[in-house]
């Protein structure tokens, strides 16, 4: 009986005709407006817009072509050291003397360069083949350093020509003198192994090192050279560090990747 009573009142009431139909409230509007724009601009940015990304990878502070180790052609006793680490010399100059059964042999330098390493010691029983010494190929003392960033190969495709660099040098403080800067100079075309990368730095344990994580491509970077700096290079501080920077220096490189738009991650 309730409900009846209840149905036979909302028929006897008028119906209420005369009031306005509220349709929505400014504030609403205000949200509904501000929620299509921010997807149109949203939308626009995807297609139009670009993203920068970055991949860090080890480098190190070279010359152009790299270095090679130096092996004795014979087997013998080690009698003399002639040459010293940090020499420069030009090619088929000694390095050191063996004695073999048959006389003296000189070992002499292949191609000009500076003796980064010595590991022969007078006295010393070496074998035919036997690594005595590390040759970084350089004519001159002043031609230019490069770094080599061994980059992941899942990334190599990515790197455009001339991509700027960021270089943290492990011997220069970073909050006192920044990074050092250098652009692409070129990418390798196949990933390396670790003797590949010992056989161009002519250091078996930096193959290794380079290789923990997979074979890496080797990314030729060429430092940015200024004249208002000691050190001959550009910083990303004014003056960077007081000193010239060596080959053989360990370092962190950031390459810029090729810029990519949003709508491509949605796409297949």
């Amino acid at each position: 009986m309730q409900f009846r009573q209840q149905a036979l009142a909302r028929l006897q009431s008028p119906e209420e005709l005369d009031l306005p139909v509220r349709f929505a409230r400014p504030q609403g509007w205000l949200v509904l407006s501000v929620t299509v724009l921010a997807l149109a601009g949203a939308s626009v940015w995807a297609v139009t817009g670009s993203v920068a990304s970055t991949v860090g990878a080890p480098a190190i502070l070279t010359h152009g072509e790299g270095s090679y180790i130096l092996q004795s052609p014979a087997a013998g006793q080690v009698t003399a050291i002639l040459a010293e680490e940090g020499q420069q010399l030009p090619a088929g100059s000694p390095v050191l003397k063996v004695r073999t059964s048959d006389g003296d042999t000189v070992v002499r330098t292949v191609a000009a360069g500076r003796i980064t390493a010595l590991a022969a010691t007078i006295g010393q029983i070496i074998q035919t083949g036997a690594n005595v010494a590390a040759v970084e190929k350089v004519a001159h003392a002043g031609d230019p350093l490069y770094a080599t960033v061994y980059v992941p190969a899942e990334n190599a495709t990515s790197i455009p020509a001339n991509a700027p660099v960021d270089l943290t040098v492990q011997t220069v403080s970073t909050q006192e003198f920044g990074v050092l800067r250098g652009h692409v100079k070129s990418v390798d075309r196949s990933a390396q192994s670790a003797q590949q990368i010992a056989a161009f730095l002519g250091d078996s344990q930096l193959g290794e090192q380079f290789t923990k994580k997979g074979r890496p491509v080797a990314v030729t970077v060429r430092l940015d050279r200024t004249s208002a700096t000691k050190s001959g290079l550009k910083w990303s501080s004014a003056d960077g560090p007081p000193y010239a920077l060596t080959s053989m220096t360990m370092a962190t490189g950031s390459i810029r990747l090729a810029d990519q738009r949003p709508v491509d991650w949605l796409l297949p």
